[in-house]
């Protein structure tokens, strides 16, 4: 009874099987559990099998073993697709070589990637892509992720696809690698040197980011959009570290840095075990505010979450 009632869901709509790319990301997970939420069947690529375990209990997701880079992989998974979301991102990268307007790393997820997943739709007869940007991307940004996040956009745009694209500001949500960070370093240090302190941002829940796909993918209206996604309220980022220690128990004292200083800390950032916490890329990134131009377009079905209705329900495992 249970399989026939997933079966008649998917009949009903137009998308029955999506193809997720990046769905095993932090945000990926969102979307593809709301997807699944509604009976979809939903194909999610993954170089690393331990990463999907979360999906174990959704019984319509298939998680496949596979290298999305291949262009001849991209393919055989598109041709099992009705659409595809693009999700993948990287939020950091060496440098390129001399001239070039952002690194190796951004070049291949955001730019080459994109690209890649175009030529598979086309050649598969998908015609519906949606797609993750980053709010101010710009072909002119600040920096070598804003860049590469317009080019890969563009290409996307400019496709025959019937495409929709996404421009959230910072995502917040348990396990997201912001608010947590921040809380988990004032446990440990008595205060909290901060390049960049006068950032401004406006945080967009994970849920309404995932919402926010689900809602068009099939919505004709979204077609050819480009949509901005952020919260309510904009804070700095002074504030958000206030706050994620406040939440956590370990409220500290933030010492904003000069700019000499914050660039010579996110140098430093760079080179942590493990992966860099902060680049100096990072700190171009802020240059410009992460805030939106206007009101969330009414089409997409969603009410924007308040950061301090959520936040302290994962921020206090910190405690």
């Amino acid at each position: 009874m249970g399989q026939s009632m997933i079966d008649l869901s998917r009949a009903a709509v137009r998308y029955p099987s999506v193809l997720v790319i990046g769905g095993t990301g932090f945000i990926g997970g969102h979307v593809v559990a709301q997807l699944a939420a509604t009976g979809r069947r939903v194909i999610v690529p993954t170089r690393h099998g331990s990463r999907s375990r979360k999906f174990s209990v959704l019984p319509t997701v298939e998680v496949v073993e596979a290298n999305v880079h291949d262009a001849a992989t991209l393919s055989r998974l598109a041709r099992q697709a009705d659409a595809v979301i693009n999700l993948v991102g990287v939020l950091h990268s060496g440098r390129g070589a001399a001239g070039s307007r952002y690194g190796p790393a951004f070049a291949a997820a955001h730019v080459a990637l994109p690209k890649k997943i175009i030529t598979a739709c086309t050649v598969a007869g998908v015609h519906r892509l949606l797609h993750m940007s980053a709010l101010g991307a710009a072909a002119d940004g600040s920096s070598m992720y804003l860049r590469s996040k317009a080019d890969g956009e563009e290409a996307v745009r400019t496709s025959l696809l019937e495409t929709t694209v996404f421009r959230p500001s910072v995502v917040f949500g348990p396990d997201d690698a912001f608010l947590n960070l921040f809380a988990q370093l004032q446990k440990f240090f008595p205060v909290m040197p901060l390049g960049g302190a006068e950032a401004r941002f406006q945080p967009v829940f994970v849920g309404d980011v995932a919402q926010a796909f689900v809602h068009a993918l099939e919505n004709p209206a979204t077609f050819g959009k480009v949509y901005e996604l952020g919260g309510p309220r904009v804070y700095t980022l002074r504030e958000l570290v206030m706050l994620a220690g406040a939440l956590s128990g370990h409220a500290r004292p933030v010492l904003a840095l000069p700019p000499a200083l914050a660039r010579l800390q996110a140098f430093a950032l760079e080179w942590m075990p493990g992966g860099p916490l902060m680049s100096r890329d990072n700190l171009d990134s802020m240059q410009q505010d992460n805030v939106l131009h206007g009101p969330i377009a009414p089409e997409l079905g969603i009410t924007p979450s308040a950061l301090e209705a959520i936040a302290p329900r994962y921020l206090r495992q910190h405690g």
